[in-house]
């Protein structure tokens, strides 16, 4: 690294939010490292996302790059900076460890091997800096006899057992609407990642964090999962119904369907006198809960007929009058219609330089002391900010032209 006279730091943009002292290097790609890189951002953090430079071999086709798809990109990678470095070549190893010498987080999701391969592991970059917290997203764990196998988020999904209890029963194993796997396990390592951070508060050290698609789908299993474990039982498909619950999923109204939840005893009485079916109390085989898990056809079956008469909109003033939860389904257009979600602010607007005025996702959390005011930043263009970092580091614009040149940024 070049000599610089003044003091790098004093260069950088001033951060606001809870955790913007903090820096993180990204070096994940796809979906679960992003994602769990994202929640820093919005919080403050000083995010680098590093990616190959053009020309340089071995470029990102991956789903989720920035042509693939474009609203993913800028949702997924907002409030990031974006610094172009080749991590095979030693000079963008010197520039990684340039970088990692200031940074408090450094996350990756290669294959386990690649990062050992490269000198950029946990132990390489942690004896630069005893203080980083070094996080790792695999497909199926660091190590054991899956672990060089590639990890994708429906792989993951069918090996940790979500599929075989999604779907209707009959109908063969059903991959849920999102990337439950990559998106939990992104939120798992974000949590890991400021665990190890609030311990380094008490021991000066970080640590190495390590979670997996696998293991993350298999905590979601949550219920599921505790029934094998505990009771011997597997689980199967229930579709749209409750595996342990009755009266409890989708039925047909009127115009539409509405989402009914009438859990325990208490709920199955107020929900049969809003229906104006109170006979159904006492009916022969649905007086209790495990009577009506056994008898679920013949349940359900009295509920829908009931629930024909009247539309969604009716059916849900009615019922959560009556102190019976239940709710409209949305498509994901009525979902950002919707009073409440407006209410709540999960749109998060912002003006795009090409896109104009738009919208990404917001955080579903709340701090009082940092309110969401500011809108969030697009996200970076590849190597947008690569001759501020570098110039930041010390290094010289001849120093970066040569760099760029050699395809090292």
């Amino acid at each position: 690294m070049e000599d610089n006279a003044t003091n790098p730091r004093q260069a950088e943009p001033k951060r606001h939010g809870p955790l913007s002292r903090f820096t993180v290097i990204d070096a994940s790609r796809v979906r679960a490292g992003p994602t769990a890189v994202r929640l820093f951002a919005d919080m403050g953090a000083r995010v680098i996302k590093l990616e190959i430079p053009p020309g340089a071999p071995g470029g990102d086709d991956m789903i989720g790059g920035r042509d693939h798809n474009r609203a993913d990109y800028e949702n997924l990678h907002r409030n990031k900076e974006s610094l172009t470095l080749n991590m095979k070549s030693p000079q963008g190893v010197a520039i990684l460890h340039d970088l990692v010498r200031r940074a408090d987080v450094f996350i990756e999701n290669y294959r386990p091997d690649v990062k050992h391969r490269l000198g950029i592991g946990p132990d390489a970059l942690r004896e630069i800096n005893p203080r980083l917290v070094y996080a790792s997203i695999s497909g199926f764990g660091q190590d054991g006899p899956y672990a060089g196998w590639p990890g994708f988020d429906s792989i993951a999904q069918g090996m940790g057992g979500l599929m075989s209890v999604t779907g209707k029963p009959g109908e063969g194993p059903m991959r849920v609407g999102i990337p439950i796997a990559d998106l939990c396990a992104g939120h798992f390592c974000a949590m890991g990642i400021l665990t190890a951070l609030l311990e380094r508060e008490a021991s000066g050290q970080g640590q190495w964090v390590q979670t997996s698609l696998l293991e993350a789908q298999i905590a979601m299993l949550d219920f599921q999962a505790a029934q094998w474990l505990i009771d011997g039982k597997v689980p199967a498909q229930s579709g749209n119904e409750h595996p342990l619950t009755v009266p409890t999923g989708v039925f047909a109204t009127r115009d539409g369907y509405l989402n009914i939840a009438a859990i325990g005893q208490t709920m199955w009485k107020r929900l049969c006198e809003a229906l104006d079916v109170p006979h159904l109390v006492d009916e022969p085989g649905m007086g209790s809960d495990p009577e009506r898990v056994c008898n679920r056809d013949q349940v359900n079956a009295a509920v829908a007929a009931a629930l024909r008469g009247r539309t969604t909109a009716e059916w849900t003033e009615r019922l959560l009058k009556a102190g019976v939860p239940c709710g409209p389904i949305h498509g994901i257009d009525q979902v950002f219609a919707d009073a409440q979600v407006r209410h709540l602010g999960m749109a998060w607007p912002m003006r795009h330089a090409e896109l104009g005025e738009v919208s990404l996702v917001g955080q579903p959390m709340r701090l009082s002391r940092y309110p969401r005011e500011a809108p969030p930043r697009m996200a970076p263009e590849q190597g947008g900010d690569t001759d501020t970092i570098l110039a930041e580091l010390g290094y010289s614009a001849a120093r970066i032209a040569e760099l760029r040149a050699a395809f090292i940024v």
